[in-house]
């Protein structure tokens, strides 16, 4: 009987900047047997995340690096296809930090969660009802703190955290302002996402285009990219404004560090609070974050966009891609259908 292989995508080496397809290589491996108190998961789906800049980084970061020779960490979504394991069944759907492969052993350690919300696509559980939709629930709800008629600004506001924040500062009973790249994505905030107004940070004065959409400044402003986006966002705070800082995708490299204008006198002049965001954070809040999100899914007033394509093989090159904006939504890998 043939053995059975799955493919699996390897970091081949260590990328200076945003990493390419060249950096990775796809290796065949046999489908390891089962041991007692472990599980196997076919994995249906692969995310793509700006994060993943980070994770394979010599750079110091918020996590270990992964290393040559190793998978690429990644979160994906699969079905447990057999199991030594009492607390996994076969059947089970399950989401973590499972790989960039087709087939992943596991401990449980891994999973970050059982889905239960089989009336809704599986995809979902990598983006609106998960990593995207999850920083954008507690970056906005527990560091934002939105109030009924507070002016939100968002950056990256057309990408899978940035329509999630615009939408939940919506319901909360926000003024919704989002900055995004080009005419398309702008018109996505406004009739896909319901922002207020969208603002291209491509075309001509953003600050005199902000200034236009933001009277009297941003009460909250949710930072998915740093640079001069933020740069223009951060002269105009309202008066006890909270920043969340959720990424830096602007940044080609932060070896040498990058110098540009400080923020510190606008945050001292506007009382502003600046936060960091690790969504990891609040791992024991998911359970309650994820049955909120999948509500306001099912009754149409979170929407989605996910941008798919199939096969492992369009691994390697997709982190490029996200990082150059050829994505619209949330970037994902198709292995299988459930």
């Amino acid at each position: 009987m043939a053995t059975r292989l799955s493919r699996e995508v390897r970091l081949k080496a260590r990328p200076e900047a945003i990493p390419q397809a060249e950096h990775f290589e796809i290796v065949s491996v046999p489908v390891p047997d089962v041991p007692e108190g472990r599980f196997l998961v076919r994995n249906l789906y692969l995310a793509v995340e700006p994060a993943m800049r980070g994770w394979v980084s010599a750079v110091a970061n918020y996590s270990a690096p992964v290393g040559i020779g190793e998978v690429m960490r990644a979160f994906a979504v699969g079905r447990v296809v057999a199991s030594r394991h009492p607390g996994h069944a076969e059947g089970d759907l399950v989401t973590g930090l499972l790989g960039w492969r087709e087939f992943a052993l596991c401990d449980g350690s891994e999973v970050t969660r059982t889905v239960t919300e089989t009336d809704l696509p599986p995809s979902l559980s990598l983006g609106v009802l998960g990593l995207n939709g999850l920083t954008a629930y507690f970056g906005l709800l527990d560091l934002g703190r939105p109030k009924p008629g507070d002016r939100v600004l968002v950056s990256t506001a057309a990408g899978a955290v940035g329509s999630a924040v615009g939408q939940i500062a919506r319901i909360m009973g926000c003024r919704t302002v989002g900055i995004a790249g080009g005419p398309a994505k702008t018109a996505l905030c406004r009739d896909a996402f319901g922002y207020d107004a969208a603002v291209d940070y491509r075309s001509g004065d953003l600050g005199a285009a902000l200034d236009a959409a933001l009277p009297g400044g941003a009460d909250v402003y949710f930072d998915n990219t740093s640079g001069p986006v933020s740069d223009a966002a951060m002269a105009r705070l309202a008066v006890g404004a909270r920043v969340v800082i959720c990424g830096t995708a602007s940044q080609p490299t932060w070896d040498p560090w990058p110098v540009g204008p400080r923020m510190e006198r606008h945050v001292l002049v506007k009382r502003a609070t600046v936060s960091g965001l690790l969504v990891l954070d609040f791992r024991h809040r998911f359970a309650e974050a994820v049955t909120r999100l999948a509500a306001w899914v099912r009754a149409g007033r979170l929407a989605y966009r996910e941008h798919v394509t199939d096969g492992i093989g369009t691994a390697p090159g997709a982190i490029a891609e996200l990082y150059r904006g050829e994505n619209v939504g949330k970037r994902l890998i198709r292995l299988h259908d459930d």
